[in-house]
Formats: C-alpha cells, structure tokens, sequence
C-alpha cells in the first residue's frame, strides 16, 4: 500500500514464517503466503544457502531501520510507533544515500513503472477465532476482554481479527465491532451499548445468573455447595468452565468419595480440580478396584 505497488518477485532468506519447509530452489512456501502473493500478483523466492549477497540484500535495511530509528525512540502504543515509522520513511527517502549515490524518492520513480499495480479492492486482512461469550458478557482475545450483546451471553461466537478492528459475529451478523486491544494489555473493551440497565456495575454488585450445573451443585449441599460458591467468587464471569468440569465430576464420581475428597482439600487449602480430581482417583482406586494379594487367592 505504501509503494502503490507490488515487484513481480520477492526475495526472502529461509524464514520458516514464509518457508514451509526446504531451502533456496527447493522451498516451498506456507498456504497462507502462496494465497497472499497471489492476490497481489507476485511469488515469494529464498535465496539459497550460503549466499551472503542476497542475505544481506535482505537483511541489510531492518539492520538499517534497528539501528537508526528505534535508539531513543518513545511511542505511547503500536499505533502511535506505526505512525512515527511512516513519517520517519516519508523523510529518509528524500535523502541522498552515498552507498547508491542517489535519493530513494528519485530511484522509485524511475522503478514505480515496472511495478504492478494494486487490486481494485484490497480485502482486510482477518484472523477467525470461535470464542464463548461468558457470564459477564465478554469475549477472550490474547488476554484482552471485548464486550458483546447481554443476548449472547452462554453461546459460541465468531470472532475475527483484524489490524485495528475486532469484530464478533453472531452468525452472519456483526453482533459487535471493537477497536483492536494490543495483545496482552489485559484490558477490557466494553461498548456503550453494553452497559444498559446498570448490568455491568461494581464487581461488588454484580448479580450473575446462576448456570444450571451450578444449581445442582448447590442442590447436592455440602463441600460441593461450598467449593461452587468458591469458584464463582473468585472466577466471577469465567467460572462457568470451572463449575461445568466439577459439575461432570459430580455425575462421573460415586457421591460420598467425591464429598470427601472435597472435603481433604479444603483441610489443605485446595481449590484446584485438576489435583482434587486426582485426589477422588487415589480414592476410588483404592475402595472400589483394590486388588488382591496373591495370598488372599
């Protein structure tokens, strides 16, 4: 986009993010590159092995761009760091460069001819991922939280990716459309329109409903009633697969050795299903398929 054109060929070293497998001549390049350079019109290319000219060909201008525009630098996000390397290209290129003994700018104008030109239309390029919307009426995305309809709440959606965008679809319709949140902010994106009737207030206030396995849970009474009301005070809105998993424990298990396991954890301090499921194995294996001593007949 920035060149308003593509080269017919482009040269890459073994990069495994081009190169599926092989080297030089006989690499073979990912799908979703192949896919990539024939919507633009060009083929990717490595350079064999060992060939020093056309590795540094390659690597010789982010040797260039490490070293002249990021020292010192400061940027308050990507978006912010984007922009400052556009303006810093924009004044560089209208620079005499001793090594070519010419100005880039002049260069591009000469080679802009032999470039091909752009689709008409150039798609956005996406990411899909399937997400459930959880308790609180949000999504999960590289750590950062987007809010969707208060309707979605407990249903599997379509989310897709974008540069700067985030959408969630609910079927074929844009249920939600977010700024993009840099990976691993751990921060929340909640729309205006997801606030209404004062559902998402204080933590404090808030009044989840109550899953279905988390009633029968509270039902059967006990440690189990304690340790569900444990986990969705301290999962909150992700404590639906928490509660599912103890949920299926409670089917899967015999009552009275999964109430007692429970309640051993709980002497110890242990809130985690993964070591108390373990626990009801060491329990059920031990009363229900003790094996006999050879002696015993």
């Amino acid at each position: 986009m920035y060149f308003e054109g593509v080269a017919g060929r482009c040269m890459v070293d073994n990069t495994s993010v081009v190169v599926a497998h092989g080297t030089g001549r006989e690499a073979v390049m990912a799908p979703e590159m192949e896919a990539f350079g024939k919507r633009f019109g060009f083929e990717f290319a490595a350079h064999e092995r060992g060939d020093a000219n056309r590795s540094a060909r390659v690597e010789g201008p982010f040797w260039f761009i490490e070293r002249n525009f990021y020292p010192g630098r400061t940027f308050t996000d990507l978006a912010d760091l984007n922009r400052q390397a556009v303006a810093w290209c924009d004044r560089v290129k209208n620079r005499f460069i001793r090594t070519i003994r010419a100005v880039p700018a002049e260069l591009y104008q000469q080679e802009r001819v032999h470039l091909k030109p752009l689709p008409i239309h150039v798609p956005e390029v996406v990411e899909q991922h399937q997400r459930m919307v959880d308790l609180e009426g949000y999504v999960r995305l590289h750590g950062n939280s987007y809010s969707a309809p208060t309707e979605l709440i407990g249903r599997r959606v379509e989310v897709r990716e974008g540069k700067d965008r985030v959408r969630i679809f609910d079927g074929h319709r844009v249920a939600a459309e977010h700024e993009r949140l840099e990976d691993g902010k751990y921060a929340r994106s909640t729309l205006a329109q997801h606030r209404r009737r004062g559902l998402w207030r204080s933590k404090r206030d808030r009044h989840l409903p109550p899953l279905e396995e988390e009633q029968v849970l509270q039902a059967a009474g006990g440690s189990l009633a304690r340790l569900a009301l444990e986990l969705r005070k301290r999962h909150g809105g992700r404590a639906a697969g928490y509660l599912r998993r103890l949920h299926r424990m409670y089917l899967d298990y015999p009552s009275e050795v999964l109430e007692r396991s429970v309640s051993e954890a709980f002497e110890y301090g242990l809130r985690d299903l993964r070591r108390i499921e373990r626990m009801v194995l060491r329990n059920v294996a031990g009363e229900f398929f003790r094996l006999h001593d050879d002696e015993e007949g």
